[in-house]
């Protein structure tokens, strides 16, 4: 496997939702895929099945692993696509970025080179959201979105669900997710996001991608560690 450059998260390593989607792909079924250090870029990397899990290595080094798993969580009554919009007007990243060149909710990217998904608070509601149309570079020969995108969307709101904590960067440390309906390209689509627990630097978030029709396309359990700024990408191991 090659992440490219195209698919980061931090500046030098890979979005964590769309790796985790990546090597979701080889489990049966719903994954959990957790991040033992930043995935690196443009760097060839190892894919390898042990028994139920599969795991990416670079080298000795253990990158991620991918098991099956049952998320426990429910999807909630998704906004509807206006509320989305207005949410995502009140975006935090639009004044202060950990990772504006992030491939997913990166400012900085444009139109069909990142998703510029812009999660804001709902008003009234423990959710952040934002509107999100896939274009046609992101599906498969059957015009559906391909699930790495899917993880990917699911992925970086989470980071907004919750207050930024100061001095701190917030880092993907394990990606749960099942995809129960394929997702067409095209759609205009609601990603929301929702803080479920935190336990100190540890927080834990809902995600999910509803369609026109309110049908959940993808749902996610989000597990994130609050690191120092000055540690950089550091790892965030679970």
């Amino acid at each position: 496997m090659i992440i490219e450059r195209r698919f980061c998260g931090p500046p030098d390593s890979g979005n964590g939702g769309y790796v985790a989607g990546r090597l979701a792909q080889l489990v049966d079924g719903p994954a959990a895929v957790r991040l033992h250090v930043p995935p690196p870029l443009e760097v060839d990397l190892e894919v390898r099945r042990e028994d139920a899990r599969v795991v990416l290595t670079r080298g000795d080094d253990m990158i991620a692993q991918a098991r099956p798993t049952e998320l426990g969580i429910e999807a909630p009554e998704p906004p509807s696509l206006r509320e989305a919009r207005e949410s995502s007007e009140a975006f935090r990243g639009f004044e202060s970025h950990w990772f504006p060149s992030c491939f997913v909710c990166g400012p900085h990217r444009d139109a069909r080179d990142g998703l510029r998904i812009f999660a804001g608070p709902v008003r009234g509601r423990n959710l952040v959201a934002a509107p999100w149309i896939p274009d046609d570079s992101l599906g498969s020969a059957n015009g559906m979105i391909s699930p790495e995108f899917v993880w990917a969307a699911l992925d970086c709101p989470g980071a907004f669900a919750f207050a930024a904590p100061p001095g701190h960067v917030v880092l993907l440390g394990e990606l749960a997710a099942t995809l129960p309906a394929g997702a067409p390209t095209g759609e205009a689509c609601v990603v929301c996001a929702w803080e479920i627990d935190r336990e100190g630097r540890k927080h834990y978030t809902g995600s999910a991608l509803f369609g026109e029709s309110g049908a959940c396309y993808g749902l996610a359990l989000g597990t994130w560690f609050e690191v120092p700024e000055s540690a950089d990408e550091r790892s965030a191991t679970v």
